[in-house]
């Protein structure tokens, strides 16, 4: 079970094993203040342990996704996460270990962007680290941290040359430009661009698929495939069947089997 968010700028709703967790500061394109951080980090922490959590939906109320972090904020706060104190010469210390694109990237549950419309500085960090990118074609991919003096620092150049290759990676980061939908997708960085009024229902459609299948299956999936990209291939063999051998003692693997030989929809319990 995931608890209500403590803030009202994140939203959370929780049905039919999808939880949509929604940034909610539309009058600032929902930059991440303080508290939608600390909120963001616990509901997915929160999720990735609910057996009532099968899939996640991140996505932005208004019409921006994430326009970054909202760094008047986080100076009046004296300094958030990843701050840099101007005129000090240096950065403030800080611990990144419960932060959001941490939290992100050590979820086993699969998430879906959902990306309604711009996403800038961190907050396309953060769309970068969910699994699936489902972009309205009012989306945009602002890759300006070149044109700010600065670098994508929560995550992005970890996840470009990963999903992208090098070139096309070093294309997008050291041009600084800001990417439509289109060219986003063309780059394979978002999955499938959608009518902006239909962006909402084809997320949960994808969501539902996902959470109709076997979720112990889906979950290690996720975790040997993040594991896998810094491992040798035998040992991620070796890895992988290790994770094979408690899922064919499960409940959701006699029942995918028995609704193979009865010709049916399986039903999945997580067990």
């Amino acid at each position: 079970m995931v608890s209500p968010s403590p803030t009202p700028e994140l939203l959370v709703e929780h049905s039919d094993y999808i939880l949509t967790v929604t940034l909610n500061r539309p009058d600032r394109l929902n930059a991440i203040s303080g508290p939608m951080l600390n909120a963001l980090s616990k509901t997915l922490q929160e999720a990735n342990i609910a057996r009532d959590v099968r899939c996640v939906i991140l996505t932005g109320a208004g019409r921006g996704f994430c326009a970054g972090l909202d760094l008047k904020d986080q100076m009046s706060n004296g300094g958030g996460e990843g701050a840099v104190q101007p005129g000090r010469g240096g950065y403030q210390l800080f611990d990144l270990h419960n932060s959001p694109p941490i939290v992100i990237n050590r979820m086993d549950k699969p998430m879906i962007c959902a990306l309604n419309g711009a996403a800038a500085g961190y907050g396309m960090d953060l769309a970068l680290g969910c699994d699936i990118r489902i972009a309205s074609e009012h989306a945009k991919l602002g890759a300006v941290f070149a044109k700010r003096g600065v670098l994508p620092e929560s995550g992005g150049c970890w996840y470009l040359p990963r999903l992208l290759g090098w070139a096309r990676a070093a294309e997008v980061a050291f041009l600084g430009d800001v990417l439509d939908a289109q060219r986003s997708l063309e780059l394979g960085l978002v999955n499938k661009v959608v009518p902006h009024d239909q962006l909402m229902t084809e997320a949960r459609a994808w969501a539902t698929k996902i959470a109709n299948n076997a979720p112990l299956s889906v979950q290690a999936t996720k975790r040997m495939m993040r594991l896998g990209m810094e491992e040798t291939f035998e040992a991620a063999v070796d890895h992988i069947y290790l994770q094979l051998l408690p899922l064919f003692q499960s409940e959701d693997f006699r029942e995918g089997l028995a609704a193979f030989a009865e010709r049916r929809e399986p039903v999945f319990k997580g067990r």
